[in-house]
């Protein structure tokens, strides 16, 4: 990345414009035209230095439930049970791990109920299980951003 692309990554963590136009106003932030923002930013993503870009909600004050869910999925069921996790609309992240407890997701949805029973059918549908459901008592943070350039 050059120092433009960090500017613009640092810049579209938070406060990205809500506007007819965004991605002219961050060009005008950095002095660079709106084709050109969104060329640096197809760039930066297909190089595997961003993964997404999204809106963030505080699911609760949507008065959704999430959870963070932990579960051993052994080797030779590790593709399909991804795929299976993946599937579901509800997961907003999943990653594995060096644990026993090798796979790792977050999941949303309307009640606490329905995700017990989204877990249960993903448990079935991958063969996998027990999905350990983890949600938070306590929220200790809400957002992370990570600065990309220096100052």
């Amino acid at each position: 990345m050059d120092d433009t692309d960090k500017k613009l990554v640092t810049l579209i963590q938070a406060g990205f414009p809500v506007s007819a136009h965004p991605y002219a106003d961050i060009g005008d932030r950095l002095g660079i035209g709106e084709e050109e923002v969104i060329e640096r930013i197809r760039g930066i993503k297909d190089s595997g230095e961003i993964r997404r870009m999204g809106a963030s909600f505080d699911s609760r004050k949507l008065g959704y439930a999430s959870t963070l869910c932990a579960v051993h999925v052994p080797e030779a069921k590790l593709e399909n049970a991804v795929e299976v996790i993946n599937s579901y609309l509800n997961v907003t992240h999943n990653y594995e791990r060096n644990h026993h407890y090798n796979i790792w997701f977050t999941l949303i949805a309307p009640s606490r109920g329905r995700i017990t029973e989204i877990l249960a059918e993903m448990e079935e549908r991958a063969g996998i299980g027990p999905i350990i459901n983890l949600p938070a008592d306590k929220l200790f943070k809400i957002q992370v951003d990570l600065p990309v350039i220096d100052g």
